[in-house]
């Protein structure tokens, strides 16, 4: 219909009148609009349809004008240089700045606001009717300073990495360029790039942090606590990218409101602040697809909502196909007894996330949290019995759901307030069907966990003072339950502690020393214990170029993962959480101390720390054994000391970098045939070499990793079984062969129109297709000789995103 007529009936049905000029309507045709429409709805419709501008200058006139350009040149405040790459975003529009900053942005609304943002910046947000209709305006952005925590080093490996002055590592994934073998802004996959943080048998739900056991990690997301972090049972991270906006790493010095996690924390964390601007993701890769969405819920208020879902339904990619394989390797859901058929194996796995935003004031915001993570396998078991076939479904799930309530209240500039309550529910069920004895056994371990904490911070001019109280009750389950002969089996447990901290940091005016030093006070009810926990960190710059840093703190915690027997869980998940009873599984304690030298100059960077750590109060169960002393029951310790270095040169457009680490990592257990021998966890050394290229619309990456084989222990030769046992030569005093992967990986991005923008990537890993081993164990044969079964990491894998970003 010609656009006129459409115009008139909008007249009629809203009681509004359209002033324009008289021969800007001419030959211009739309499609109808449905009558239930709002005006606003009707009216961005027709800007769409036509190009046009449509002005609401009062309730009832609006103005139609052609298209007009917003523009300027946009300029570093410290450098004066223009900025390349700044992100312009308006209601209807998005743009970038090209190398002379220089923009436009077509069709921006007189009311509208336009937003500038660009890594390490301040965002600015002006009034389109703010700018200037004659001429292109310069725009100057200064650098986004943080109370007491500005940036030592942007781009620590890459942009997005940067370490912070408040002695931790800073991952902001709205500046993330790209690493090797990732096209994902997978969290756990990330931090395994930087010195001394590795996987064993390469999945984010095994990260091991100087030395220690992934039990031994605080995974916060949004300081909720989470007992699972992977899906695929722990190939991928189970926390959706695009809801992580930016995370951080601690080794050491961890701040006093932090407990838990003796080797330490990586914290992810969702937008803190409303974002007015509706925007959202859809996206498809071999694995899953995902979609993002922020979505403002009044001026006052945004919601942000993420979910991803396996593929499988639809189609089993190569990738994913490489997944199941890998995480079926030598469990009964790819290798059953020879009698017995495996079918209708399927797996899925979803996720979703939501954070809700409200400003009840300028001084008052509440943040509302909710995740839920779901990893679920199922195939059924075939066999023949007395000349009938007869199939059962055995199962294993691993389920997580999460919530998080928190208020803050800035009571004036120097004192704000924060209450914060958290629960955290996890499920990891089992169901074993045995064909062949008509046997149905049920595993289960349950953990829930609710925190509360109350915080006062105070800044006084160079200082400040954080103090708080914390509360939590921790809630550990285990079921096994038989139904042939009847055998049930369930233990319960609940332990409650109390906690109050102190902190004090002092930065002096020329930022070039800072000093942190609390004490953590707590108390575990249960056993009437008092624990003591001193944390100190130290910065110096001797110069513009040098910076110096000590760092001590004292942990605990009350809660590990234990494996009782590797076919647990159909051996796919066999960890279960359990709690400390301040006896045969002790509370874990962990003391750690570092020094490190830091040199940068004109896109250098060398960073250096030496480091020790004794952690007291492990057990064989918790520590993975596969091979001698995979069923022994006692506690003992571990002491690590290490070197981590990093060697980074960055270019104009691109960031190389040199990691190594070297660990000395060893058990002592008084109650073993040996009382002291290698962690199963000792990488010796470890060498990462990575490059990134970016520029414009280009992200390009390449690295190598490369790690000294973890300790095994082997059949004594000669002697290989005694009284129809495996009988081991001495602990650990083998290791399986070096670790070497080369992995790959591009992203291009381009604008669509205004309105949309997409990125398509594609990942390479082992791109040598190379058989790296990550475990060993030994099972006797039937002519009861011990047989060797090995389990290698993924093979040559590719993966393929698409993205469209609106």
């Amino acid at each position: 219909m010609p656009l006129e007529i459409v115009l008139k009936e909008i007249t009629k049905e809203h009681a509004v009148t359209f002033n324009y000029e008289s021969t800007l309507l001419k030959n211009i045709k739309v499609k109808l609009l449905p009558k239930e429409w709002s005006l606003t709805v009707k009216l961005d419709n027709l800007s769409i349809q036509t190009d046009l501008v449509f002005n609401k200058i009062s309730e009832t006139v609006i103005t139609i004008s052609q298209p007009s350009i917003l523009c300027g040149y946009l300029y570093d405040r410290t450098s004066e240089q223009p900025l390349l790459g700044v992100t312009i975003q308006g209601r209807a529009s998005y743009t970038t700045s090209d190398q002379n900053g220089y923009f436009e942005l077509k069709r921006p609304n007189r009311s509208d606001f336009i937003s500038f943002s660009f890594m390490g910046l301040q965002t600015i947000k002006r009034a389109v009717n703010s700018f200037s209709t004659k001429e292109c305006e310069t725009i100057y952005m200064t650098e986004q300073l943080e109370v007491m925590s500005p940036l030592i080093v942007q781009g620590y490996l890459v942009r997005g990495i940067d370490k912070r002055a408040d002695w931790t590592t800073s991952i902001d994934y709205n500046k993330f360029s790209l690493l090797p073998g990732l096209i994902e802004s997978d969290v756990l996959q990330t931090v395994q790039a930087l010195p001394s943080i590795t996987s064993v048998d390469e999945t984010v739900s095994n990260i091991n942090i100087r030395g220690g056991s992934n039990d031994q990690n605080l995974i916060l997301w949004d300081g909720i606590k989470m007992y699972q972090t992977g899906h695929f049972f722990g190939l991928i991270s189970s926390f959706n990218p695009h809801m992580t906006q930016q995370s951080t790493v601690i080794n050491n010095g961890t701040d006093v409101s932090l407990t838990d996690g003796v080797s330490g924390t990586i914290h992810m964390q969702t937008d803190q602040e409303v974002d007015n601007t509706f925007s959202g993701v859809v996206g498809v890769n071999f694995l899953n697809a995902e979609v993002f969405s922020n979505i403002p819920t009044s001026e006052k208020s945004s919601l942000q909502i993420a979910s991803r879902k396996s593929l499988n339904d639809l189609w089993s990619t190569p990738t994913y196909t490489a997944y199941f394989d890998r995480v079926t390797q030598y469990t009964e859901a790819q290798n059953n007894s020879a009698e017995v058929t495996n079918s209708d194996q399927g797996f899925n796995f979803n996720d979703a996330s939501l954070r809700w935003l409200y400003e009840l004031s300028d001084k008052d915001v509440i943040r509302l949290n909710f995740i839920t993570i779901n990893n679920d396998l199922t195939f059924n078991e075939s066999a023949f019995f007395n000349g009938v076939s007869q199939t059962r479904q055995s199962s294993a799930s691993q389920n997580s759901i999460a919530a998080a309530l928190n208020y803050k209240r800035e009571w004036n500039e120097d004192f704000t307030s924060a209450f914060t309550i958290t629960e955290s529910n996890y499920k990891l069920q089992a169901i074993n069907a045995n064909v062949l004895s008509n046997q149905r056994f049920l595993q289960e371990n349950r953990v829930s966990e609710t925190n509360f904490k109350l915080e006062n911070i105070l800044h006084s001019n160079l200082w400040k003072f954080k103090m708080g109280y914390d509360f939590t009750e921790l809630e550990v389950i285990n079921l096994n339950d038989i139904d042939l002969p009847r055998f049930v089996r369930r233990d319960e447990e609940v332990l409650r502690e109390h906690a109050t901290y102190g902190q004090a940091w002092y930065s002096n005016t020329n930022q070039n020393f800072s000093i942190r030093a609390g004490m953590r006070v707590n108390y575990i009810s249960k056993f009437q214990k008092v624990l003591l926990e001193p944390r100190l960190s130290i910065r110096k710059s001797l110069n513009e170029n040098i910076e110096l840093e000590a760092m001590g703190e004292f942990k605990h915690q009350n809660s590990s993962q234990i494996v009782n027997f590797q076919n647990d869980f159909l051996g796919i998940e066999k960890r279960r959480w359990q709690l400390t009873d301040n006896d045969s599984v002790p509370i874990l304690q962990s003391k750690q101390a570092s020094i490190a030298v830091m040199f940068k100059k004109k896109g250098w960077l060398i960073d250096a720390k030496g480091f020790y750590k004794k952690v007291d109060g492990i057990t064989t169960q918790s520590q993975s054994f596969t091979t001698k002393y995979e069923f022994e029951r006692t506690q003992g310790s571990y002491d690590v000391y290490g070197v981590e270095l990093l060697l980074r040169k960055q270019f104009k457009n691109i960031s190389s970098w040199l990691s190594y680490s070297y660990l000395n990592n060893i058990y002592r257990f008084q109650g073993l045939e040996e009382d002291q021998f290698p962690s199963n966890f000792d990488i010796t050394h470890s060498f990462t070499l990575g490059s990134t290229y970016s520029e414009g619309f280009w992200d390009l990456s390449a690295g190598l990793n490369y790690r000294t084989g973890t300790p095994t222990s082997i059949p004594l030769l000669g002697n290989e079984v005694v009284d129809g046992n495996i009988n081991f030569d001495q602990a650990n005093n083998q290791r399986l062969q070096a670790y070497l992967r080369i992995d790959a990986s591009a992203m291009y991005k381009y604008r669509i129109n205004d309105r949309f923008k997409s990125e398509i990537g594609i990942s390479m890993w082992n791109i040598l297709n190379r058989q790296n081993e990550v475990s060993h164990f030994y099972r006797l044969n039937s002519n009861n000789e011990p047989t060797q079964f090995t389990r290698y990491s993924l093979g040559i894998t590719s993966n393929l995103v698409f993205r469209l970003y609106f």
